[in-house]
């Protein structure tokens, strides 16, 4: 703590007491809210919404309303907001960050500014996790807000999209980050608004917010279809990757070793940087990949596909481990979230890295897929109006959550002070003597009946610590990925005595262990770390665990001098230093200079961490900006507006430009290339051929002119053909709406390739992501110049006998199946008729049979 914070208080501190008036106010309307009938209270909501609409605004109600939801709750669930639950509502009101330590209530403060900022009518979204703890807090918590009169939803993976649009049209929804982002981008996919599932993005309370923004920022969400590229290549470069020799060189490769021409020796086919997850082949390892494609030259352009996917059959080997980065289940590789330790569905790594672990679990290696809609984390939260925050580890990534997502971190202070002992580190030379030492040590808790939560990084050492358990016949029970479906049941279990359990990161997330009497008395839950996290907010989650409302409780950590993370980053110079001290095997290395050690490194981690989340979000800003043109545009179609004006826009511009491109004022008119006019121009718009008598003495701006009127002539008479107007208009909105989303994925895939060679620019001193502005702008001008030509070369040469109707242009992956697809409106100027509909004749067939059938 600094200086001036010991005289004045934290940033925290100074803005509770701010607040503090508030809470009084909200305290001071107890009695009288105790003094309502069931029946009164619940009326409470109906007045709150009528003062809003007379012009009282949210922040004028806070007292009342909280004052109203904290009676709700306690006769509901028996449970009454403490003084800082009301601290943390407020906060998360006010769109900000509550940092509250696990157990203190952080899902009963949520119900709090949901209640009041869903009396606005526009829905409110509470963002958890995982679909067990969405659709527990939506019954649990729901409770309180369905007294209140107001409707509760929640949205799961299974769901179809009638429950989903269902379910978002309730006053509050519950959701995890997952379906709340790919609905986002499945509606900006739909061709008719009957189709969206999702209304505005109001307010988002986020509860486990660093896990949301900030761990699962590093990978976009990606919505892919398939691309008719062959699998075959995976199968032969895992071939020959099970061939190769792993090596090693004197010294690391770098820009500057090259420049100095330092001569480094490699041994081995290939090199593993692990630091910076690299693969690279020797010289030895080239030859032995032109001998098996019976090539000459692996750096020839022509072999690059080949370059590259023995590349990812290397990193699939030797950089990426079953049952810590991802399991296989069901003839299927699945990610495991190194942050959370829980299996992602649907989510697959890109660029034919899945593929390649595909072929090397020889599992069913699947299409490389193609992107048709991706966002970041960072841009789509950022879209809401009001967004805010709770978890019990913010505070050591408060300058992201300020400089992406405009949130400061308030720490609220605990309702009862934590009487959790924080033990220093126990620190082994090697991995297997620090194992030995974790059985001793939940052999020794087990003995006097102290349950013991036994926290692992990976499904790996989870268990490999459960055999060394069963090897030494203390019972327990595992809680990792593979077995998540147990997840409420085991951790339920967990507080009680001469419990042990192990568990994976996800034990951190969302649930409460509660202790019992026997328990409490052999001093509360013991965590045993067995290896510290990359990032330090993890390893304090897992401490957070234990010492619930006051509770007793302690937690170590057991670190070797193997472990990745002192292996990596750690002081070479150090770790050199305790290996010349002869240690005695078993004992434990004690010594000031390592905690400082073990912090560095994970800060210099979190560093790097931060930095590629804001690289992966600078590149994306680009593509945001492009995005919400493109979004907004088919909303505009969807909406059913009147496309006529947009249209002759678009052919008065294409005149420009292709008049631009051809004929010039400062040259002769002898001199205007007529034929290039022609042959750009009349594809487009069917016009007669432009020649030197037709346009004989005019000046470039009078050609212009001319051409305008005589393409609007033909519009014209391409309306008269149809001879009903909303035909036609339904034809420009078919029309643009494919030729949007066709363009629109095929630059979504343009861009990413852009990306990933734009890296090279930093080689001619060029800002990489400056190039990629400036490439990635000139690329969308051209998508939106070809889009106009398209749209308008399509509708000037349609004809009327052709069925028009609005086609998906691609389909995708890993969604739900959507029946309403499958039965496309047809437009009539009363009302929109499906298929299956009785026909509007009244005939009491269906449309398709009838009217439908005649066209």
């Amino acid at each position: 703590m600094s200086v001036f914070e010991k005289i004045f208080g934290t940033h925290s501190d100074h803005e509770i007491r701010h607040i503090m008036p508030l809470v009084r106010k909200i305290e001071s309307l107890r009695e009288s809210m105790q003094a309502l009938s069931d029946a009164e209270l619940r009326a409470k909501t109906a007045e709150y919404k009528e003062r809003l609409a007379a012009g009282e605004t949210l922040d004028d109600l806070l007292p009342e309303a909280y004052a109203t939801v904290r009676e709700a709750a306690k006769r509901t669930l028996g449970m009454e907001h403490f003084e800082v639950q009301l601290i943390g509502g407020i906060i998360l009101h006010q769109g900000r960050i509550a940092e509250m330590r696990t157990g203190e209530g952080k899902t009963l403060v949520a119900t709090l500014p949901a209640y009041l900022n869903a009396l606005e009518g526009k829905g409110v979204h509470v963002v958890t996790v995982n679909d067990y703890l969405a659709s527990r807090d939506a019954e649990w918590m729901g409770q309180v807000h369905e007294f209140l009169g107001l409707t509760v939803g929640c949205v799961l993976q299974s769901m179809e999209p009638d429950q989903r649009r269902e379910m978002y049209n309730r006053d509050i929804t519950y959701i995890t980050n997952n379906e709340l982002g790919f609905d986002y981008l499945r509606d900006n996919m739909v061709i008719y608004k009957e189709q969206l599932v999702q209304r505005g993005l109001h307010y988002a309370i986020i509860d486990e917010v660093d896990s949301v923004l900030i761990d699962e920022a590093r990978t976009p969400l990606i919505i892919s279809g398939q691309s008719g590229k062959s699998t075959k290549i995976y199968e032969v470069c895992d071939v020959l990757a099970r061939q190769l020799r792993r090596g090693q060189a004197s010294g690391e490769v770098t820009k500057m070793s090259a420049i100095m021409g330092e001569e480094i020796t490699e041994t081995g086919d290939f090199i593993v940087n692990e630091k910076d997850k690299l693969v690279t082949l020797t010289e030895q390892g080239v030859h032995k990949v032109e001998q098996f494609f019976h090539i000459e030259n692996l750096s020839d352009a022509e072999n690059l596909e080949i370059q590259h996917n023995i590349n990812l059959a290397l990193r699939a080997h030797n950089l990426m481990f079953r049952d810590q980065d991802y399991v296989v289940q069901n003839d299927q590789v699945l990610i495991v979230d190194d942050f959370t330790g829980r299996i992602m569905p649907g989510r697959r790594y890109s660029d034919g890295l899945h593929q390649a672990i595909e072929a090397k679990e020889h599992v069913n290696v699947k299409q490389e897929s193609k992107t048709l809609a991706t966002i970041t984390f960072q841009n789509f939260f950022n879209k809401f109006e009001k967004k805010a925050g709770m978890t019990g580890t913010a505070l050591t990534e408060e300058e992201e959550f300020r400089d992406i997502y405009g949130m400061d971190v308030i720490t609220i202070p605990t309702n009862v002070p934590v009487a959790r002992k924080d033990l220093d580190d126990a620190v082994f030379k090697t991995k297997k003597e620090k194992y030995m030492a974790v059985v001793e040590a939940v052999r020794e808790a087990h003995a006097k009946q102290q349950p013991v939560l036994v926290g692992t990084i990976t499904i790996e050492v989870s268990e490999l610590v459960s055999r060394l358990l069963s090897r030494a016949g203390i019972p327990h029970n595992v809680l990792n990925a593979k077995f998540h479906e147990r997840e409420a049941e085991i951790v339920a279990q967990a507080g009680q005595a001469g419990a042990v359990t192990i568990a994976t990161n996800m034990a951190g997330r969302g649930t409460d262990i509660k202790l019992d009497d026997v328990a409490r008395a052999a001093g509360g839950l013991k965590i045993v770390g067995t290896e510290r996290h990359e990032a330090r907010r993890i390893d304090n989650q897992l401490r957070g665990r234990s010492g619930r409302q006051g509770d007793p409780g302690e937690s170590k950590f057991y670190i070797s001098l193997e472990d990745d993370l002192m292996r990596l980053f750690g002081s070479e110079r150090l770790i050199s230093m305790f290996e010349t001290l002869k240690v005695p095997e078993g004992e434990q290395i004690e010594h000031k200079m390592l905690s400082s050690v073990i912090e560095r490194a994970q800060k210099k981690i979190e560093s790097n961490n931060f930095g590629i989340r804001k690289n992966l979000l600078e590149y994306d800003r680009v593509n945001n900006e492009q995005r919400e043109i493109i979004y907004e545009e088919r909303r505009r179609v969807l909406d059913g507006e009147n496309l006529r004006d947009q249209m002759f826009r678009m052919m008065a511009e294409v005149v420009d430009r292709k008049v631009d491109m051809c004929l010039n004022d400062d040259t002769d008119a002898s001199e205007w290339d007529l034929d290039e006019l022609n042959q750009s121009l009349l594809p487009i718009i069917p016009l007669a051929p432009v020649t030197a008598e037709r346009i004989e003495g005019l000046r470039q701006k009078e050609v212009k002119q001319l051409l305008k009127e005589e393409a609007a002539k033909l519009y014209e008479a391409k309306e008269a053909e149809f001879g009903d107007d909303d035909k036609m208009r339904e034809l420009e909105r078919v029309v643009l709406l494919r030729v949007v989303d066709q363009r629109w994925m095929n630059h979504i895939d343009d861009m990413e390739q852009l990306r990933q060679g734009i890296g090279l620019m930093a080689y001619a001193q060029h800002d990489p992501k400056v190039e990629y502005r400036i490439v990635g702008f000139q690329m969308f001008e051209e998508m939106s110049q070809m889009i106009q030509e398209e749209t308008l070369r399509l509708i000037y040469h349609v004809r009327v006998e052709q069925k028009v109707e609005r086609q998906e242009v691609a389909k995708p992956m890993h969604t739900n199946k959507d029946d309403s697809v499958a039965q496309k409106p047809v437009v009539r100027k009363d009302r929109k008729v499906y298929p299956n509909d009785p026909c509007p004749c009244g005939s009491g067939k269906k449309y398709k049979n009838c009217c439908g059938r005649k066209g």
